[in-house]
């Protein structure tokens, strides 16, 4: 089944099931938004409005990559669980209709790709990373009341990977990063030089570390979790700095499932955490 968000801030709007329709099922509490890079390309930005008047300083807000598929879960539990009334979700997907895009995920999550080995095209990392940054955080913040300071990243597997490249190269813009069956074997691991870098900067002791929450499904593939493992243990001393890190391996699960297994966690660690203005 099809989901269409509403288009007006605050609208609700329902599915007619009176007359027995089968048609576009609508998602209450939502709007929707298309947005371009710099590059052209077309994004479907998806809002889980927030319910009520804003907490001081602002409502928090969690970014969702491959909102196509994940969005829904998300949505339905700040919609449903009175506790997450003052939270907007994001979601950030792509026009097609498609839960996952192939293509415009191998692109937009990965580095650039050596000579014969970019099939699918990859290397978007960065073009992402500027339109999150310039483009649609400022657009959220200008049109909801929204604390920046409290702004949270979400991605799965090469989602994850990009959730944590953008913490290496851009700390400060976002408050918890959680990567789900992150792919940090990417690329024989392409991550790894960067995050001495990210090490150093952390041992400055900044006034906002970003948190990271690493989570693992049981069924992932074994390096990949070692990855993940031994990630975390390497961030672990920087908690003398202020930065959070922690990882989780979810039993009965498999890297597809994972997702959809631990939005109630996910929720509860950027929106729970306790923050230090």
């Amino acid at each position: 089944m099809l989901w269409l968000m509403t288009p007006v801030p605050g609208h609700v709007a329902r599915a007619d099931t009176a007359t027995g329709d089968a048609g576009p099922m609508t998602l209450d509490h939502t709007q929707q938004w298309e947005m371009h890079n710099a590059q052209g390309q077309a994004y479907r930005i998806m809002i889980s409005l927030p319910d009520g008047e804003p907490p001081q300083g602002g409502y928090p807000v969690l970014y969702v990559l491959d909102g196509n598929a994940y969005f829904p879960a998300f949505h339905a539990a700040r919609d449903t669980v009175a506790r997450y009334h003052d939270t907007i979700i994001v979601g950030v997907g792509y026009p097609q209709a498609q839960a996952l895009n192939f293509q415009r995920r191998s692109y937009d999550f990965t580095p650039p790709a050596p000579a014969g080995h970019n099939e699918p095209p990859q290397g978007g990392q960065d073009e992402l990373l500027a339109f999150l940054e310039q483009r649609l955080l400022p657009r959220v913040t200008s049109e909801l009341p929204v604390d920046s300071r409290r702004q949270s990243l979400f991605g799965h597997s090469f989602g994850g990977m990009f959730a944590i490249y953008t913490m290496f190269r851009r700390p400060a813009l976002f408050t918890h990063i959680v990567a789900a069956s992150p792919s940090l074997w990417w690329r024989d691991q392409y991550l790894l030089p960067l995050e001495p870098e990210f090490r150093k900067a952390m041992q400055k002791t900044p006034e906002h570390p970003p948190s990271l929450v690493l989570i693992l499904a049981e069924g992932d593939m074994p390096q990949q979790i070692r990855d993940a493992r031994s990630l975390d243990e390497r961030l672990q001393p920087l908690s003398a700095h202020g930065m959070r890190s922690s990882f989780t391996l979810v039993a009965g699960v498999d890297h597809v499932t994972v997702p959809f297994k631990i939005v109630s966690r996910v929720m509860k660690e950027v929106f729970e955490s306790p923050y230090m203005p």
